[in-house]
């Protein structure tokens, strides 16, 4: 997976820096919309470590995100210190089960494996009493932020959600350096051969969908916590497409790639029906645009 040049490390600290200060000039609501674009790039952050980093596509991203939203929920009003472990912690167990199963299968059964996982993930919240409401329903943060002021309340999910996202880049980062990281690297490029050098490469995909869902359930808490709202549409397949949509927009392979991917679909999304009543058709040509004339993503402009 290829990282940012030092140039480019230095544009996206300035971006941070940038959001960082939004409290001084920005409103509430582009402070609002700042935060659903950190969460979609946590979300879409996780993801590329199985596409960008083994090569692995899947469509029960959604169900680790939903699972981790969902966790804040179940738990109810306790400190973050504890719903967000217990997120990470949920999300992971169930891709790690999820993923000794589907792992057995390759390609485009691969695929249509984790399609399947996922929409039993969904059922499991639409049609069951577990997910409070068909239409969703609001949530009681934590008492820490109960005690912030409602006017003060995007200032500090914003700050907040930049934090996790940062963590969670450095983190992977540093990941992609080891020798385990190496390793994915080396499946994604030729499994038969790190699998000839005596690599236990299904173990070390079954890591890397577990490390990945327990990351998506991050995002997934980050979000009910931020909008203090879950619905099982938080777990249908079309979440997972999006998440894939932002990878492939930013860049496969780039790690960098989906927080670039994250904004850029974000303000394609904000910026849609300004331009037209027909925004699905605007941001259906635009991505056509980008995946024909960017086959590297946005993350591959430079080069």
């Amino acid at each position: 997976m290829t990282h940012a040049s030092t140039r480019g490390n230095a544009l996206l600290a300035l971006a941070a820096l940038a959001i960082a200060s939004m409290p001084f000039w920005a409103s509430a609501y582009h402070m609002q919309l700042a935060s659903t674009a950190l969460i979609a790039a946590m979300f879409a952050l996780s993801l590329q470590l199985l596409t960008g980093g083994v090569g692995l596509v899947s469509l029960a991203h959604a169900g680790f995100f939903g699972l981790g939203a969902y966790s804040v929920y179940l738990i109810g009003p306790a400190s973050v210190a504890l719903t967000l472990p217990a997120a990470a912690a949920t999300a992971g167990i169930a891709a790690a089960a999820i993923g000794a199963l589907a792992l057995r299968t390759t390609g485009f059964f691969f695929l249509m494996s984790t399609l399947a996982f996922g929409q039993m993930l969904f059922f499991l919240f639409h049609d069951t009493p577990l997910g409070g409401s068909l239409d969703g329903v609001f949530i009681q943060r934590p008492d820490l932020f109960w005690a912030v002021p409602k006017a003060a309340r995007p200032t500090v999910f914003l700050l907040l959600n930049l934090t996790v996202l940062s963590a969670m880049y450095a983190g992977l980062w540093r990941l992609m350096r080891t020798l385990f990281g190496r390793a994915l690297l080396g499946i994604r490029a030729n499994e038969h051969r790190m699998r000839a050098m005596g690599h236990d490469v299904q173990r070390l995909k079954l890591a890397a969908f577990t490390l990945a869902g327990a990351l998506a359930g991050v995002a997934g808490h980050m979000a009910a916590l931020t909008d203090a709202f879950v619905s099982p549409d938080l777990l249908g397949w079309h979440r997972s497409a999006e998440a894939l949509l932002m990878v492939l927009l930013g860049g496969i392979g780039a790690l960098h790639g989906p927080i670039l991917g994250a904004f850029a679909l974000t303000l394609l999304e904000e910026l849609g029906p300004m331009i037209t009543e027909r925004q699905r058709l605007v941001e259906g040509a635009a991505i056509l645009a980008a995946v024909l004339l960017l086959r590297n993503g946005l993350a591959g402009i430079r080069r």
